[in-house]
């Protein structure tokens, strides 16, 4: 006898400058939802209660939140509900994690893109009540990073671009993250059955190696070739030339984030870092 899979329910991943108008964007999703039936939870930086101008002015404290809002988010996906994300979700590799997420759990999601003006974002922000203002230099070193979302790259799509007066395409939403099949798993997603020392140590040497390749073909190599890494299928592709520190910070994060879901597969690593790699630097 057959048994039908239920999946998870979906993730919504809300994208764009400090007060683009996400929140608002959330809040009327989340009702059409709730009239629909669907049981909503909105995730974002507010509901941690974190001090926004004192996270976003330390880089380890902005990963820890991203980590923090990737943790509940895993935590609240279920069969029964739907997740938004409201935050700025503005590196697309964070993007790019989120996605491989949704991927492991085998839920679709959407990601919704307030494209508003940086002079409209910053005068809206300015007439927030003092404690939830962005400084005016924290709101434009965000402006400066924010990698916006593109519907070419997977984990971006399906992507619904929002501007100020136009209105949210509910029932095109709905149907995109409900009558849509979830992204299929492939192996840098499915688990295996591993022991918890041989997976950490392969985690180590693997992303180690492929750090040590980068280096040494960039000796010889020009911005635009392709570099062959051991132990990976996938070529890594050289958009500009990487330092050290560069590629330790970026082996880190792809550390800290595999190590959440322990149980990967070891043939697969290479490929999985190379990837996160050309995601990452574009």
């Amino acid at each position: 006898m057959s048994v039908k899979l239920v999946p998870t329910m979906p993730l919504v991943l809300m994208c764009g400058f400090p007060c683009s108008g996400k929140s608002q964007r959330a809040l009327e999703l989340q009702e059409h939802l709730t009239q629909s039936g669907r049981k909503v939870y909105i995730i974002g930086d507010h509901v941690l209660g974190v001090d926004r101008n004192a996270v976003y002015a330390d880089s380890r404290k902005e990963k820890d939140l991203r980590g923090a809002l990737r943790a509940e988010v895993e935590r609240k996906l279920n069969k029964e509900d739907v997740v938004i994300l409201d935050s700025l979700n503005y590196i697309k590799g964070y993007r790019y994690e989120l996605f491989c997420l949704i991927k492991h759990t085998q839920t679709p999601h959407c990601l919704i893109y307030c494209l508003t003006a940086p002079d409209i974002s910053s005068s809206w922000n300015q007439v927030r009540q003092q404690g939830d203002q962005y400084t005016q230099e924290i709101f434009d070193a965000l402006v400066l990073r924010f990698e916006a979302p593109d519907s070419r790259n997977r984990w971006d799509s399906p992507l619904f671009t929002m501007h100020k007066d136009e209105v949210l395409p509910l029932e095109e939403i709905y149907n995109a993250i409900f009558h849509r099949k979830a992204p299929p798993p492939n192996q840098s997603t499915q688990t295996q059955p591993l022991s918890s020392t041989n997976f950490l140590h392969e985690l180590d040497k693997v992303t180690q190696d492929v750090v040590t390749a980068v280096l040494n073909a960039q000796k010889t190599s020009v911005p635009g070739d392709l570099i062959m890494v051991p132990g990976a299928s996938e070529r890594m592709e050289l958009p500009r030339i990487l330092n050290m520190s560069e590629l330790r910070r970026l082996r880190q994060q792809f550390i800290s984030y595999t190590k959440l879901h322990p149980n990967e597969n070891i043939s697969q690593l290479a490929n999985m870092f190379v990837q996160y790699l050309n995601q990452s630097i574009r």
